[in-house]
């Protein structure tokens, strides 16, 4: 018999009403999922539906995970949209991101024990749900004190800032780093690793409306600059030493932004692709290879993990992004939590092709809502 909460469970039965949601003895095996599903893959808001289905205890080597919260990412669209090269079978639940709480263990399981939060180590794990079954070695666990919304991005936009800041460049303290996107999930990642490892970001944005607002949004991160695309081709920061000329520069947006960064890289700087946005291609000004000697690499966080899963150096970066995430050093990006039966929302707004969404999306599961009864989740303390 899998090791759970049956005990807790069965002694609360004597100090709360029979009928208490949390008292119910049989919770674990009479468990209701409620799910996104794909039946194929499409436009968001047309293929993605909501259901809901029975959950079994789990076997000799597996847990039931019961989801807190789950990021939706512009990899998820893509991956829904069956552009992202890498695909779940159909039909199937989207969603690589998330946080969970283990909620029964099967017998055979050493590593994970009851109440243990974990987020997943596999791709297309299928967070878009309230409870799944998996086996036990499909899941990475991480400390209970580190804040939710922070760790529920660590394995993507997070990992991937790290990343790049380190692998690419030797970076040292006063160093400087230019990036477009500056206010994307990742771009505010890369603002405040910059600031706790006291490099200069230059940091480039899409003018805007409320362009005042979000300067002073993404300076109050810790970014050193915060400059439109037009008014990155007027500076004279970079000409007046005002700051160095960057290293590195990131780019996810594509097309003339991407030329702009490269125009401001120093002497055998390089400049490091991670997103096409703008979906406009790369092009590299001839004059830039020849008389800068520049470099441009491509960054796809997924093929990093796929060579590292399991390695010392992501145990490493885990732990140090933790601990930077606990201290309030790296915070969360601009975010909503939505409800679950506010999917569609959180899909329409982070599907938009303007790219002023403005904040990261995630799944709310602490409040599920089964026909016109909303219920807490058991969440274990």
């Amino acid at each position: 018999m899998a090791q759970s909460l049956r005990t807790i469970l069965f002694s609360a039965r004597f100090l709360k009403p029979k009928n208490t949601y949390m008292a119910c003895h049989n919770y674990i095996h009479d468990l209701k999922c409620k799910k996104l599903l794909i039946q194929e893959f499409g436009d968001p808001l047309k293929v993605v539906q909501s259901a809901v289905e029975e959950i079994h205890g789990p076997q000799d080597d597996e847990v039931l995970v019961q989801m807190l919260v789950a990021s939706i990412n512009p990899a998820d669209i893509n991956t829904i949209q069956g552009t992202y090269p890498v695909k779940p079978e159909l039909p199937g639940v989207p969603g690589h991101e998330g946080v969970g709480k283990i909620v029964e263990i099967g017998k055979n399981v050493k590593n994970l024990t009851v109440g243990d939060m974990v987020i997943p180590n596999v791709e297309n794990f299928g967070t878009w749900r309230s409870h799944t079954v998996v086996k036990a070695d499909l899941l990475y666990k991480i400390p209970s004190n580190v804040p939710l919304v922070e760790v529920a991005g660590i394995a993507s936009n997070t990992s991937t800032a790290y990343r790049m800041l380190k692998d690419f460049v030797d970076l040292q303290p006063g160093d400087s780093v230019i990036q477009n996107g500056g206010n994307s999930s990742a771009g505010q990642n890369v603002i405040q690793f910059c600031k706790a490892w006291g490099l200069k970001s230059i940091n480039i944005v899409r003018n805007r409306p409320d362009i005042d607002k979000l300067k002073e949004h993404l300076s109050g991160l810790g970014a050193t600059y915060v400059l439109t695309e037009e008014e990155l081709r007027t500076t004279e920061l970079i000409k007046s030493k005002e700051v160095p000329a960057p290293k590195l520069a990131l780019n996810c947006v594509g097309g003339k932004s991407a030329s702009e960064l490269m125009r401001k890289l120093a002497p055998k700087g390089v400049i490091v692709t991670y997103g096409g946005m703008s979906r406009e291609p790369v092009i590299i000004p001839t004059s830039l290879l020849i008389f800068k000697d520049i470099t441009a690499k491509g960054y796809w966080m997924t093929r990093w993990t796929s060579v590292n899963r399991r390695s010392e150096v992501r145990r490493k970066m885990f732990d140090e992004i933790m601990d930077l995430m606990r201290c309030g050093k790296i915070k969360a990006p601009a975010h909503k939590l939505v409800p679950f039966e506010s999917y569609k929302e959180a899909l329409e707004n982070t599907a938009t092709s303007k790219g002023f969404a403005g904040v990261k999306y995630l799944l709310d599961f602490r409040n599920i809502v089964f026909g016109n009864v909303t219920r807490p989740m058991p969440v274990l303390y």
